[in-house]
């Protein structure tokens, strides 16, 4: 006989059927909200690179290396928390490699996808924390997307309830719903808290915040990213305590949790610790052909695909880093700032060495702040220093004379 839930005013259902057969090859939907969720952050990042001077396309190639590693990076953080599954009392280790019958961990999952990206990066010369900053509101929005694969699984749900919202459970086995002798899915009896839908719900509001406050106080170097961070552990701290799927644990409490918890202190300690205006970037080895378009737009009115007469996507040698508002005088213009002058040996001369009436920085790897500024009013070198606060400008006008503009500073590809 079908054991269905009792009736209620109110309940969430549950997909009875998660995997479909293409002849002889197996959709499932856990893979295509996962494949979702992935198209929806490129699509984000994609913009948000854009709008700090990437070049067209740079996403796709920091793709091809973060989501392989992040897959792996999931599957290895979850064969680490579970190695009873595999290597216990009739495990089998080939099962290691059987992801699709699912096992991936979001913590490894992030670990691994960061690799992936800082190796990318590296290959473009952009900074890791541009791609991270850019990335942050998509991640939560890609992990809200995957949620619902859960959902089709009939899986990661908590306690049983008796609110409104309470979820259906089918008795699954393969994908698909145990059936009664009359054909009807089995269902668990009573129902439960829907914990999936609990932290796809608290992934959009952590996207949503981090938009906002992004943009409101023009995070850069890599806070934007913790600020996502905080507010996915904060969430998942709560949320993990609700579920009842089985899982290590550590005093007594579940292994995600503590996760959780850790991370979270390191994002909250980072974010308290680093500052720095919001980066953009200025292709190197390209011409910068600037256009007539308007200048409040978000998007770069610099074509970048624009090389000499050849219809071939131009693909930049690397890039600088320059303040917001050169930046914006590129953008305007085309007219890239004067590059930094000859580095100073910091053993010898800790500060800045004035000849011929310009300033002499001495040139630093990508997200550190340079000695040479150091005590200097903001704006002096185009380069805010550590101590000011997200989303200032300079109160020289954009575009201003080569002293102020000398901030801007190249890339190191290989730090």
């Amino acid at each position: 006989m079908s054991l269905a839930s009792p009736t209620s005013l109110a309940a969430i259902p549950s997909p009875s059927n998660a995997v479909w057969q293409l002849g002889p090859i197996p959709i499932r939907a856990y893979a295509l909200c996962i494949i979702a969720g992935i198209a929806v952050a490129c699509w984000v990042t994609e913009r948000r690179l854009r709008q700090r001077g990437a070049a067209p396309g740079a996403v796709l190639d920091i793709a091809m290396w973060a989501v392989p590693a992040g897959i792996i990076g999931a599957r290895i953080y979850h064969v680490i928390t579970s190695p009873q599954q595999y290597f216990g009392t009739g495990g089998e280790p080939i099962k290691v490699f059987f992801i699709h019958e699912g096992g991936l961990g979001i913590w490894g999952a992030v670990a691994g996808g960061a690799v992936g990206a800082w190796i990318a990066a590296r290959q473009l010369g952009i900074p890791l924390t541009v791609v991270a900053d850019a990335l942050a509101p998509g991640l939560p929005l890609a992990q809200a997307i995957g949620r619902l694969g859960n959902w089709f699984n009939n899986e990661l749900y908590g306690a049983r309830t008796d609110l409104p919202w309470g979820l259906e459970i089918h008795r699954m086995d393969g994908g698909q719903a145990l059936r009664d002798e009359a054909g009807q899915p089995i269902l668990e009896e009573g129902l439960y808290h829907p914990t999936f839908a609990y932290e796809l719900l608290w992934n959009v509001g952590v996207a949503a915040m981090v938009y906002f406050l992004d943009r409101k106080l023009r995070l850069g170097r890599g806070r934007a990213f913790a600020l996502y961070v905080m507010g996915y552990t904060a969430g998942r701290f709560w949320i993990e305590m609700m579920r009842t799927d089985e899982a290590n644990t550590i005093l007594g409490v579940r292994v995600n949790v503590w996760t959780a918890a850790l991370v979270f202190l390191g994002a909250l300690i980072y974010f308290l610790r680093v500052r720095g205006p919001r980066e953009y970037l200025i292709p190197v080895g390209l011409p910068a052909v600037a256009t007539t378009g308007p200048a409040t737009s978000d998007v770069s009115q610099v074509d970048l695909s624009a090389r000499g007469a050849t219809t071939e996507p131009a693909v930049p040698e690397g890039y600088r880093v320059v303040s917001e508002e050169q930046f914006e005088h590129w953008r305007r213009t085309g007219e890239a700032p004067p590059e930094a002058a000859t580095p100073v040996d910091r053993s010898s001369q800790p500060g800045t060495d004035q000849s011929d009436g310009e300033s002499t920085t001495a040139v630093q790897p990508q997200g550190e702040p340079s000695e040479a500024l150091a005590g200097k009013p903001a704006g002096s070198a185009g380069v805010p220093t550590d101590g000011e606060e997200d989303g200032s400008a300079s109160d020289s006008p954009a575009g201003g004379t080569a002293a102020e503009s000398a901030g801007a500073r190249p890339v190191d590809r290989d730090s």
